[in-house]
């Protein structure tokens, strides 16, 4: 079998899948070991798993007061991007996902941050995500797996996002200190 397709010869397209949990789950434990079997529960029959990146700790986004565990995992399959979307939705489901209140604490979050094919855009998914490029925990474990994928609206590669994120921001010298 190639990389480049499934064992049926379907071409495949590679997907980069943010995961982040900041909520421990009663059989599987706290958000680490949450996104250890959320990354099982992506391989499947028609989603290969083709990298993972570390698992990182972050600060919570919004109203939730607990840390997140995050992390990206690269597969391969042959679903489009709305199927894709529908597959995590499933996983995250299945980890007792509820819909709510926007960045509350939640047991599991999958997201679609890139695909190959570049970019998509209906009333249900948006890709590239629209907020990759300004989340340091996503890019930073998205860089230690695929540093040269080039963000196809922005033209550049998730290693010089993540690095315009870290850079030093230049000190107004007209600002005043209070």
């Amino acid at each position: 079998m190639s990389d480049a397709t499934l064992r049926s010869g379907i071409p495949l397209a590679l997907y980069a899948i943010g995961l982040g949990s900041n909520r421990r789950h009663a059989r599987f434990g706290d958000p680490r070991q949450v996104l250890m079997a959320a990354l099982g529960a992506l391989e499947n029959a028609d989603i290969e798993p083709v990298d993972a990146s570390p698992i990182i700790a972050s600060e919570p986004l919004g109203p939730s007061r607990r840390r997140y565990a995050n992390a990206v995992a690269l597969v391969a399959s042959p679903l489009s991007p709305p199927a894709m979307l529908e597959r995590l939705q499933d996983i995250e489901a299945a980890f007792g996902r509820r819909t709510g209140q926007r960045w509350s604490a939640r047991t599991l979050d999958l997201d679609i941050l890139l695909w190959s094919g570049g970019t998509w855009a209906d009333r249900d998914l948006t890709i590239p995500h629209p907020a990759m490029a300004s989340r340091a925990f996503v890019l930073g474990p998205l860089r230690a797996i695929a540093p040269d994928w080039q963000h196809p609206l922005l033209g550049r590669s998730v290693r010089q996002l993540a690095a315009k994120l870290v850079r030093a921001k230049p000190v107004d010298p007209n600002a005043s200190a209070h």
